[in-house]
């Protein structure tokens, strides 16, 4: 599939934004930070570029590692992406797109931090925290 243009907001749309992406596949991450952050598996749309937001001021930042930060939202709490440091890497928050159809789920990361109580049907490559930091370690983005 061609790439697409996709939008989204948080719930109480004071946050908003517009992004071309290559393709619609998303990719559910396990690890324990993304569970505490989205109360579930965080489900991501890869976005790499500038990230304009419409309502920037009603974002919070919170540096969750020395790796990454989360935006959300000030006012109603929605998350809105995750964000590699020193990179225009972003994972968009699934939830918050205006427009779900066409998403297809192509990857799960920190399997091995999965916890028992569930499991996702769809058949997709799945990555240890091990090995997700060796892909980051390796990509020339972060070199």
């Amino acid at each position: 599939m061609a790439g697409s243009t996709v939008s989204g907001q948080c719930l109480c749309g004071a946050v908003k934004f517009t992004v071309d992406v290559p393709k619609r596949d998303v990719d559910v991450c396990h690890c324990s930070m993304c569970r505490r952050w989205s109360a579930g598996p965080y489900i991501g749309l890869p976005y790499d570029g500038v990230l304009a937001l419409e309502g920037a001021d009603n974002v919070g930042v919170y540096n969750s590692s020395e790796w990454a930060e989360r935006g959300f939202c000030k006012v109603c709490g929605s998350s809105l992406y995750y964000h590699l440091l020193g990179s225009d890497h972003y994972s968009l928050s699934a939830g918050a797109l205006d427009d779900q159809s066409g998403l297809q789920l192509t990857a799960q990361i920190f399997i091995d931090e999965k916890p028992a109580y569930y499991d996702f049907a769809n058949d997709t490559p799945k990555l240890t925290g091990e090995e997700v930091f060796a892909a980051h370690a390796s990509s020339p983005e972060t070199e």
